[in-house]
């Protein structure tokens, strides 16, 4: 299991630890969070490690005690085992490809739908409902930034976080164009239809990063909140739109009580969607950035769910594919992304 390296983790977890315990520790708020974060996660991987190592050491003993005693039920029970353990070790191995700059963070997902109006907006919602359910079944919490909803159904964008380790490091894999074919349920005809949503993810970025933003290059836009937030909503103009002038990247948040709330959030926004299109670019300096916006349309997309005349949903990139459309709709998402994952170490 040296791919695990282990050794290693726990020669920094030691480090970090014996870091906390210096009197100056707390002076730096964010330096210390930063510290306790990676604290928690080395910690994790290690009591992970050996909680797999150990159930491992025990299938040995007991195929020893088979060999020993020729015992039936004993070996069901470690065929038992060991299929279980199977997938604990392939879910452990998968964690190790999660080794990116930013892929321990949050994640922020942004939906737009492409042309074809209700029917692509009701193609985001959906995508929207997937995603949300894919982060509850994994124990993620879903925070949602902004709403906007469609003209007759679904949406006409959703901004949302998806909080929890490697959120990032999971979800950018899903960053792309996803392609509907379906018989339309807005077609009084039954005729079929494609249509196409776009999704956007990017990592929480945390304070300790700095970007030179000119203030100058900004156009702040207050206006009252539309989507179910709570009482404050519609009552106050508390929800904020951030425009980045030179690169004509807007963000907006109407999830917080209070303008103020609201405007950090989007301030945070703005930074992690400047510094992605920043490591893009490879440019030193923000000003410096250009901004370009690809077609939501055919060609782009990297997964197609198709419902009608057949079911599948099969991802272009990697040429994974399943048949069973509605689980995937219901977040069983995770053979996709382990799949776009694995080619990363390729």
């Amino acid at each position: 299991m040296s791919l695990f390296d282990i050794a290693n983790s726990e020669v920094e977890l030691e480090k970090l630890e014996a870091e906390t315990l210096n009197p100056n520790f707390w002076s730096n708020q964010d330096n210390s969070k930063t510290v306790l974060e990676k604290i928690k996660r080395l910690k994790n991987k290690v009591q992970e490690f050996k909680k797999v190592k150990s159930k491992l050491d025990n299938l040995l003993e007991m195929i020893e005690l088979i060999i020993i005693e020729n015992d039936e039920a004993l070996a069901n029970e470690v065929i038992s085992e060991t299929g279980l353990l199977e997938k604990e070790v392939e879910s452990l191995e998968l964690k190790t490809y999660l080794s990116g700059k930013y892929d321990s963070n949050n994640a922020i997902l942004t939906l737009h739908p492409g042309a074809g109006g209700t029917e692509s907006q009701d193609w985001a919602e959906m995508l929207y409902r997937m995603y949300t359910r894919w982060a509850a079944n994994n124990g993620f919490e879903v925070k949602e930034v902004d709403y906007l909803d469609g003209d007759e159904a679904g949406i006409k964008s959703v901004t949302f976080e998806v909080i929890g380790e490697n959120a990032y490091g999971y979800l950018k894999g899903e960053m792309g164009v996803h392609r509907l074919v379906r018989i339309s349920p807005f077609d009084s005809n039954g005729r079929r239809h494609t249509s196409f949503a776009s999704l956007e993810v990017l990592p929480e970025i945390s304070d300790d990063i700095e970007l030179d933003i000119n203030p100058d290059d900004l156009r702040v836009d207050t206006y009252r909140a539309s989507g179910a937030g709570g009482q404050h909503v519609n009552k106050t103009s508390s929800a904020v739109r951030i425009t980045h002038i030179p690169t004509n990247i807007v963000v907006a948040c109407q999830s917080e009580r209070s303008q103020i709330q609201n405007r950090e959030t989007a301030m945070k926004m703005l930074k992690s969607k400047l510094l992605d299109l920043k490591e893009k670019e490879h440019k030193d300096k923000i000003e410096d950035l250009k901004g370009v916006q690809s077609d939501i349309a055919w060609g782009s997309q990297i997964r197609s769910y198709v419902f009608c005349p057949y079911t599948m949903v099969k991802d272009h990139r990697t040429n994974y594919e399943v048949g069973n459309v509605q689980a995937v709709m219901d977040g069983e998402i995770d053979g996709f992304i382990d799949s776009y994952l694995k080619t990363l170490k390729k």
